[in-house]
């Protein structure tokens, strides 16, 4: 049983959606819970019989889903309840008094608790670890501040990084410009994009002040380089409107929520990756896939995933100036362009496979 807060668009959930997908159906079976609901990404899965299930915690509070998860723990009597993030917790202590084995991850934190280390959502957690048999780390940053601010020990602790799909997640040898507005496409034009929830820890503002100093820098630019937000979310309306008073309002699209990432990535020719945190971000790994040069967040686990100078490079969040500095050189040089793009393929089909991803899963099932 894989307890979440929402089956929707993210990240988190993405890399949920491929576990359960690639994971034999001969040998594991599957449940989701979530604790508030799902949308139509749950069809995303697959298999017909796996069950999705809704608790609304906002509207029946924290007592009663406990309770509610006990009878739904005790009728379908899983092997592993596998919590993720703050909202699993909940299901820990109903999951324990029926001897189920746990198994907890955290896959990153919000805006208000960049560092994992807010008061009450860290003694929230502390005061869940009796309850938890083993703990995932999805990331070097995780993994040592589950040992060093929650005490505990390392052999409690596997560090499992998010995979990508290399197959579907390729580079073609020329552009898929048909998908862009046609504004945006031509030989000459040069297009920046970023994918993720349009939300204020995603930081798609510092992305849209870059983007207008950047075509500020060089008049004859303005015509060429062109920026691609896809997402949804709260900060949408506020982002359409930053970029008409930035003056850049003809040269940002914004797709909104999109199930064609994969094609949306080919249409690109950098990739910005601005978040303010990152647990493994999965867009990140998806561009690389890609071949595109990646630019990304000094934060979380991006400095694991890219390797600066090499498959693109990083700056300190909300550094506008860094951010368009940077992207101006991609802009001026193809070859840099194509060279770090290249090299971002290659590290993610050596190192951050999905069939990587899931064989640790699956192994870490079966020991539990």
């Amino acid at each position: 049983m894989h307890v979440i807060h929402q089956l929707a668009i993210g990240g988190l959930e993405n890399g949920l959606v491929n576990l359960i997908n690639q994971l034999p159906r001969d040998r594991f079976r599957h449940a989701v819970v979530c604790i508030e609901d799902f949308s139509a990404f749950r069809n995303r899965i697959r298999d017909p019989t796996v069950a999705v299930y809704s608790m609304h915690r906002s509207k029946i509070g924290a007592l009663r889903l406990r309770w509610r998860l006990f009878w739904l723990l005790r009728w379908l009597r899983p092997d592993i309840v596998h919590s993720r993030n703050l909202s699993g917790l909940d299901a820990l202590l109903p999951a324990r008094l029926l001897g189920i084995a746990t198994l907890h991850s955290e896959h990153g934190f919000d805006v208000n608790n960049l560092d994992g280390k807010a008061r009450k959502p860290a003694l929230l957690r502390r005061l869940h670890t009796p309850f938890v048999n083993h703990y995932v780390a999805v990331s070097n940053q995780l993994h040592a501040l589950y040992v060093e601010e929650f005490g505990l020990t390392p052999g409690k602790v596997t560090q499992i990084c998010n995979g990508v799909d290399t197959t579907r997640f390729m580079p073609l040898q020329d552009r898929r410009d048909e998908l862009l507005p046609a504004a945006f496409r031509g030989r000459h034009s040069f297009v920046i994009g970023t994918v993720g929830r349009v939300d204020p820890i995603k930081d798609q503002a510092t992305l849209l002040h870059a983007m207008a100093d950047l075509v500020r820098r060089c008049h004859g630019w303005r015509l060429r380089v062109h920026l691609v937000l896809v997402g949804d979310g709260p900060m949408l309306a506020k982002l359409k409107d930053m970029a008409v008073d930035l003056g850049i309002g003809d040269r940002v699209w914004f797709p909104g929520a999109r199930n064609d990432v994969a094609d949306l990535l080919q249409a690109m020719d950098l990739f910005v990756l601005p978040s303010l945190n990152e647990g493994i971000s999965n867009t990140l790994l998806e561009a690389m896939a890609t071949g595109l040069p990646v630019l990304a967040t000094a934060v979380g686990g991006n400095v694991e995933l890219l390797e600066a100078g090499v498959t693109g490079d990083t700056f300190d969040p909300g550094d506008i100036h860094k951010l368009a500095e940077v992207m101006a050189c991609y802009v001026a040089s193809p070859a840099l362009c194509f060279a770090h793009g290249a090299a971002a393929r290659q590290r993610v089909v050596r190192h951050f496979s999905l069939q990587t991803m899931v064989a640790a899963y699956q192994n870490l099932y079966l020991t539990l």
